[in-house]
Order: C-alpha cells, then structure tokens, then sequence
C-alpha cells in the first residue's frame, strides 16, 4: 500500500522512517489521547465535566467523550470520525481541542448542534472553555505490562493542573465557570483496557499544588508500575511520587463499604486512605470521600470526584478513578479472559 502523507509530514519531527500516521508497533490498542476534567474547588457533591479526544492509528479514525454529570445528572456523548485527508486535524464532529500556547494556554469547545442525533435519552455536554496553566507539566516514565508474549500496556503519559474559566451545560442550561481547576493529560501508547487488571489514577487539586499519580497493579496485588508527582502551583519543578499505598473502600447510597460484585450495581462512591512518598523522602496521607464521576460500565469501576483531606491540614479535591477487569480488593469478580499474571 501506498505510504500517505500528511501536512504534518512536512515539518522536522519525525522519530521513524514513515509518515506520520504510522506508529513504530503497530497494534490495535494503539492510541493517543486527550483527557480534561474540571469541577469546582471544593466538595465532592458538584458538576464534573469531562472531555476526552483520542487518535487510534489501526482503524484509522478519531473519537471523542464528553461526560460527567451536571446538576445530578449524568451526562454523556460519544463521536468519531475517520481520518479523511488530515489525521492530526483535533476536530471531532462538534468536538474541538485547540493548543493556543504549548502547556500554557488551551480552548476546549463543543457545540452538539453540530453533531448528529444520538438517539439517546441522557443529556449531551456542551461547552467553551479556555484552559491555563496552574502548574508544570509532568512527563511519567514509560510503562508496561505483558500477558505472556501479548502487549497489554505500553504508554507514556503527561499530566498537568489547569484553570477552567467559560461555560458548559446541556441544551437548556448553561452554567458559567470562572476559575475552576481540573488536570489535564495526554497519554500516547498500547492500553487494552479490557485487560487491564487495576489502576488507580489521581487528579487531585489542592490550593497551593496538584497531586497527580498513576498506579499499576495485577489481580493479586503486585505492583506493575507507580509514577505521578506534587507539582506546585504558580510553577515550580514538579516532586516525583516514588511510592504509593492505597487503602479505599467502594461504599453505597449511605456511605458504608459495599462490595463491588462483578458490575458495582451497589456503588455510589468511594472512600478510604492514600499514602504517597515523594522523592527525598517526604511522605503524604490523605483521607478522601467520593461519589460518581462516571461509570465505566463493561470496564468496570471508573471516576470519582473526591473531596481530600491530608494529615497536615490541607483540604483539597479532584478525581479518583479506579477502572479494571480483575483485582483481589477492588473487582473481585474477573470480567475478562487473558490478564496479565
């Protein structure tokens, strides 16, 4: 097959011999993605909206989430496209993700009267927000993860905190936001997320820093991969994580333990303890309390926004998601054939 260029291919970036939209491993779980949340900057009970974009290379397409839940209630919509003339085009459907200034400054929009109709009974998200930087950006190493010969995860992954300011809602409600914070990330790899047993990510906001970290486990507990940071906000050289513990609970409609069972029909939240150490030693406690975010259905688990308290005092929040097919204290009831062992 002919090798088909793009206006990308016209600039001085390429790390291997093919155009850009071929990737060195070739697989169909490749993909490279945008991912925004943002809520306001207290309490575990407000609005999240979340905005997601991604590329995926085998299939030749683009597709793009808007979800999270507003005034109560969840809201969600899904749209894709091929690739067509320009692959690299951050353009789906209604959806768009403009880099205005390299990690300083982006512009999140999406207008549903563009899109077309979904035929679903839950509201759409709409949006047109302006993203700037309360912190550095934050390059994780490279992880990975195999079932047997099979790649299971191979990515890279950037994470950063944001200021949110414009408006969102569905059709008929419009809400302002001025000043919200969320993180932002963009990953870039293998994930099979079906077959991934466990991880844990967090975003969380507190008011003079981010905590953000992602944390890798296999069913029975052992440690796949722990990386994340403190970042300071106003800037400031981002502290890595090096170690992290986690001790939740999901809980239900009156805020006790619950078990999860095979699909968490029971969960309404999560709550517990996280204990992080940072390079040089310094350790972090946090308590956090959290409902809903966003199911992730077949997936399992999903995100939280959490309220966060640390053993120093500080009072902060953010989301807390937990999404797999098979772990010992989280899903005990596997959800997929082939896990990583």
């Amino acid at each position: 097959m002919t090798a088909r260029l793009t206006p990308l291919d016209e600039r001085l970036a390429h790390q291997i011999p093919e155009p850009f939209p071929a990737v060195v491993t070739h697989h169909e779980h490749w993909r490279e993605s945008y991912f925004f949340v943002l809520h306001p900057c207290s309490g575990h009970d407000g609005d999240v909206v979340i905005l997601t974009m991604a590329t995926y290379p085998a299939t030749a397409r683009l597709d793009s989430y808007q979800m999270g839940r507003i005034g109560g209630s969840h809201v969600f919509a899904l749209h894709e496209r091929p690739y067509g003339d320009d692959p690299h085009e951050t353009l789906v459907g209604p959806v768009r993700v403009e880099i205005e200034e390299p990690y300083r400054r982006l512009r999140l929009t999406v207008d549903q009267r563009r899109a077309e109709p979904s035929g679903l009974s839950v509201a759409r998200p709409e949006l047109d927000l302006v993203v700037e930087a309360r912190t550095e950006p934050y390059a994780m190493r490279r992880g990975t993860m195999k079932a047997g010969h099979e790649i299971v995860w191979d990515q890279c992954q950037m994470i950063q905190s944001g200021r949110f300011s414009g408006w969102y809602g569905t059709r008929d409600d419009r809400r302002e936001v001025d000043g919200w914070w969320g993180q932002r990330d963009h990953s870039w790899g293998i994930r099979d997320h079906v077959r991934c047993p466990m991880w844990l990510w967090i975003a969380l906001q507190l008011p003079d820093a981010m905590i953000g970290a992602w944390h890798w486990e296999l069913a029975n507990g052992a440690r796949i991969f722990t990386d994340g940071c403190v970042a300071p906000a106003g800037g400031g050289e981002p502290v890595p994580v090096v170690d992290l513990h986690h001790d939740l609970s999901w809980t239900g409609e009156d805020g006790r333990p619950v078990g999860y069972g095979e699909h968490g029909e029971l969960v309404a939240g999560l709550a517990g303890r996280m204990e992080l150490v940072l390079a040089g030693g310094e350790r972090l406690g946090l308590e956090v309390e959290g409902t809903w975010a966003a199911r992730y259905g077949p997936r399992g688990g999903g995100q939280h926004l959490c309220t966060v308290t640390l053993d120093d005092g500080r009072v902060g929040n953010g989301v807390v998601e937990i999404t797999g097919a098979h772990h010992h204290r989280y899903f005990p009831v596997a959800r997929a054939a082939g896990l990583p062992e």
